[in-house]
């Protein structure tokens, strides 16, 4: 998606499409973590909504179900103007994230306390401080049991909330002339600027 600029008028897209991680992408970064702070096998941390199931594993099994529930955006993004070269807009703005992971199996609480825990380690953050993400809450741990074939699962979720930047470049050019008429009850003039 490659940009317009503000000569054009009109509505702007931004001018490199460099997007923050959506969709697969954004998902993708939090099964990795998930991963790689509870050891559970990468098969084994499955987006929630996936358009062909796989078939769930056995009770016995550990795994977890993940799923981005909720992207709140901040009110008022800063919008920075560069007058560098022909000139450009940097839009920048904060968004909470919150992630359903829920765990199942027989050491379903301890995968949830695992994840919960390790959030907290300085080290487990970085990957995600490279996407310019961060960790700012995890929530309890709710005990939500299913009952399948009359047999109960064991299940644990947990909802985890994510802060992230978001950073776009729009070409609003800088401004090289400009002309008009200033009025006022005494004196009315042109004026303009090159």
């Amino acid at each position: 998606m490659a940009g317009n600029d503000s000569s054009t008028g009109g509505y702007l897209s931004p001018a490199v499409a460099s997007p923050p991680l959506e969709d697969d992408a954004l998902t993708a970064i939090f099964q990795q973590m998930i991963v790689g702070i509870t050891a559970l096998p990468g098969n084994m941390v499955r987006p929630r909504w996936q358009p062909n199931p796989p078939k769930q594993p056995e009770p016995t099994v550990n795994w977890c179900a993940l799923g981005i529930a909720v992207q709140t955006p901040d009110d008022g993004p800063a919008i920075i103007h560069s007058g560098t070269g022909d000139g450009s807009d940097t839009y920048i703005r904060h968004e909470q994230i919150d992630v359903l992971a829920s765990f199942y199996g027989p050491n379903a609480m301890q995968n949830a306390q695992l994840l919960s825990d390790g959030l907290a380690i300085p080290q487990n953050l970085e990957q995600l401080k490279a996407q310019d993400m961060n960790s700012v809450d995890t929530g309890p741990i709710i005990p939500a049991p299913d009952l399948l074939n009359e047999q109960w699962i064991r299940r644990y979720d947990l909802t985890l909330t994510f802060r992230r930047k978001i950073t776009r470049t729009y070409a609003v050019l800088n401004i090289l002339t400009a002309q008009g008429t200033v009025q006022t009850d005494m004196v009315t003039g042109p004026i303009s600027s090159q």
